[in-house]
């Protein structure tokens, strides 16, 4: 690393001493530039400043190949909240909704509020959202971010958060499929770790592939799930979560994650290394955040004081308001 530096500062130098106007155009747009964040695009700040791209060249540098010591509360932990969407409008009619870009319920909006305004009360403060590509998440965290007046900050969908992909059960009710197919066969689809439900066809009123521009990227790679077991959606996931979003906590960013609730359930196992049977009896409430603190060294996260079991990390809010919550989410297939 040290070595890389001496040998870029000269370049950089050069740079800095050449006056604007004459400065060769492959110094002022050396390839070196792209070492710094996207977000600070010399195109968009009206000017060209040898100081500043030296400074965020040599800070970017510096933190390609480690952790970061900024983004540390005061025990030296990285912070990262997770919060389920509010209640859709399939979820209060309880039906299998799965990628089917329905919208929140107003009820749904009312939790997300609750959900920014609790984690207003707590000083919380974020540097980047992720988010799915479905309305509902997307609105449950861009809501979250207006009650605590962040929505400033940048905000990145992707189709590896999206929810559980439920085939040809989407758009159906859940207790009338149980009432079809029997409680035991809805379970095993509904909970199973590694048995999906029935796959659904392209012909299907809901299969994405119908969205056109919003899944065209997995269209043009034949990657549109008909069907997922939640398996499925541990193995869709975790590229992205080692990918972008754990090098963005170790570089000291505080992550905010507005997801589905079984593709917070994918990053959950993964983090408390729950294992396959129990992790499908852990459920996660609509718009209540649940905040983890990830030990910098391991990457890993350390159980905090009020966390919810198998879980280490805590939600915010009333317990007994939380444990409703679960409980009113493991009860969605249960008898009239």
């Amino acid at each position: 690393m040290r070595s890389f530096l001496l040998l870029a500062l000269p370049l950089l130098s050069a740079a800095a001493l050449a006056p604007q106007g004459n400065a060769p155009l492959s110094l002022r747009r050396s390839s070196t530039l792209a070492l710094a964040d996207s977000s600070s695009n010399l195109a968009l700040r009206g000017g060209f400043n040898p100081a500043d791209v030296v400074g965020d060249v040599v800070k970017n540098v510096l933190h390609l190949g480690g952790d970061s010591k900024e983004g540390l509360d005061e025990d030296g932990y990285y912070t990262l909240v997770l919060v389920r969407h509010g209640e859709s409008q399939w979820n209060k009619e309880n039906r299998f909704t799965g990628w089917v870009d329905v919208p929140l319920a107003e009820t749904g909006v009312a939790e997300a509020e609750r959900a920014g305004k609790a984690l207003k009360e707590e000083g919380f403060e974020f540097d980047v959202m992720y988010t799915s590509r479905l309305q509902r998440a997307i609105r449950t965290g861009v809501t979250v971010l207006g009650e605590l007046g962040q929505l400033w900050i940048p905000i990145e969908q992707t189709w590896r958060l999206n929810e559980r992909h439920y085939g040809a059960l989407q758009g159906l009710d859940k207790k009338e499929t149980v009432e079809k197919h029997g409680a035991e066969q809805v379970n095993v689809w509904r909970r199973s770790y590694d048995t999906p439900p029935p796959a659904m066809d392209a012909d299907h009123e809901y299969y994405a592939g119908k969205e056109g521009r919003k899944y065209a990227d997995l269209a043009k790679e034949n990657k549109i799930p008909v069907t997922e077991c939640l398996k499925d959606t541990v193995e869709r996931f975790l590229p992205w979560y080692k990918g972008t979003c754990e090098p963005a906590i170790k570089s000291g960013k505080r992550v905010l994650i507005a997801a589905h609730g079984n593709s917070l359930r994918a990053l959950v196992k993964y983090l408390d290394d729950i294992s396959d049977e129990v992790i499908t009896g852990v459920n996660i409430p609509t718009a209540i955040p649940l905040v983890y603190k990830i030990d910098p060294k391991t990457m890993k996260p350390v159980k905090v004081e009020g966390a919810y079991g198998p879980l280490s990390g805590r939600y915010v809010g009333d317990q007994e308001m939380v444990r409703a919550a679960i409980e009113g989410v493991a009860a969605q297939t249960g008898k009239k």
